[in-house]
């Protein structure tokens, strides 16, 4: 059964993690000189601390060197370490995501004995994903519409190597990532296919992200790469030609659960800034938290965080219990999308309302409401809360099946 009650280990995790996230990140995360430049560069030195936490490899199972942590914990760690800085959480995440795939489910054993060990023993080892997100155009009941990959790199074989060219705009982690996987078009061998990149590989270039542009549009370190007759070798092929891991959807539905646990953790740390204010702003002779119109508010923004937070681990615990759809205590509805989706609205909502709580000063850019508010509008005008993405719920309640091109 659905179970909310948290076992002694989960309410360590959340605690310990919530204790960090308070008073190590969030006071270097908010400091005001930090926050009036556009270019917040990543904290790596708070990072560091992060991953030596075992963050980096918390779902990484116990037999590969990992916490072995199932979906719901990961959910609630982000969230907390999101409320301290929401880059810093998509970093972690990330790396964190794909090195259980990778490890767990992907990579051969002769794979994994070439990059495991580097990985957990070196807690600045992360992971890279050098796609991008599938674009769908939109749906129609009368003729199917293809998906479009979005993969912007193509691939041939020579000698029996992987020669790739293309270019990805803001991989995931890029930056940073000591390991890519990048998914590769390949026509000749019917279909998408997926690498791992080392980051010193001949023919990969990383832009450097330097002050990056005015205004940033996207959470986490990441950065445009390009491949120039960059050649892998075929040791390094997930899965088999033409059939990517990644086409499976796994990475796809726990990453959006993964962002809306994020996200949620944004709205939080927006919601504990506005009552923290309301507790020692004072007008009218009293603190304005003793005002009708402060006191709707913050129950509202209360109501609203803790309907996307149960949203978020009823997703999560249904991710780890497949089952549950199996024999219909819970419908087939792609739970994560839903989550995903409501959370999104949810948290604009409340950054919104908490900076009114603040009042002009929350339009400053030494102040930390905008930050929110700016991270919060990132959130829900992403690929994965966005029309199209919420058509997929659509599909699923009629009993849509979209046919990709061939």
């Amino acid at each position: 059964m659905f179970n909310l009650h948290l076992d002694a280990e989960q309410i360590e995790f959340r605690d310990t993690v919530r204790s960090f996230a308070a008073n190590e990140i969030r006071p270097v995360a908010i400091h005001p000189d930090r926050l009036e430049p556009f270019a917040k560069p990543l904290m790596m030195d708070l990072l560091g601390q992060a991953s030596e936490l075992g963050l980096r490899v918390l779902t990484l199972s116990e037999a590969a060197g990992g916490v072995g942590a199932d979906t719901l914990t990961s959910c609630i760690v982000l969230e907390e370490m999101a409320a301290g800085d929401v880059d810093i959480a998509v970093t972690l995440g990330e790396t964190d995501l794909l090195g259980h795939l990778l490890f767990d489910n992907w990579m051969t054993p002769d794979q994994s004995e070439r990059f495991l060990k580097r990985f957990t023993e070196d807690p600045a080892f992360h992971l890279g994903h050098g796609g991008s997100t599938p674009e769908v155009s939109g749906w129609n009941y009368h003729e199917d519409l293809p998906n479009e990959t979005g993969a912007g790199v193509s691939a041939v074989m020579q000698d029996g190597d992987w020669v790739i060219d293309g270019s990805v705009s803001l991989a995931a982690n890029a930056p940073i990532a000591d390991l890519m996987v990048v998914p590769v078009r390949s026509d000749w061998a019917g279909g998408m296919s997926a690498l791992v990149v080392p980051r010193d590989t001949p023919g990969l270039t990383i832009a450097e992200t330097g002050e990056q542009t005015q205004v940033r549009w996207h959470h986490g370190s990441a950065a445009n790469i390009q491949f120039r007759s960059c050649k892998v070798p075929s040791e390094n092929l997930l899965g088999e030609a033409g059939n990517s891991p990644l086409s499976g959807g796994e990475y796809d539905a726990l990453h959006t659960l993964q962002r809306a646990a994020i996200n949620l953790g944004v709205g939080q740390a927006a919601f504990d800034a506005a009552v923290a204010y309301a507790k020692i702003r004072r007008q009218g002779g009293r603190n304005i938290v003793e005002h009708q119109a402060i006191g709707k508010f913050i129950a509202g923004m209360a109501v609203k965080l803790e309907a996307a937070r149960t949203m978020i681990w009823k997703a999560a615990w249904v991710a780890d219990h497949p089952e549950a759809i199996a024999d219909r205590s819970v419908s087939d509805l792609p739970q994560q999308i839903i989550a995903s989706i409501f959370t999104a609205e949810t948290v604009l909502e409340v950054t919104q309302t908490a900076a009114e709580c603040f009042g002009a000063m929350a339009v400053m850019r030494d102040m930390p409401l905008q930050k929110y508010v700016e991270d919060a509008n990132m959130f829900v005008h992403s690929n994965g809360n966005d029309v199209s993405t919420s058509l997929q719920i659509a599909e699923a309640v009629v009993g849509y099946e979209r046919t990709p091109a061939a």
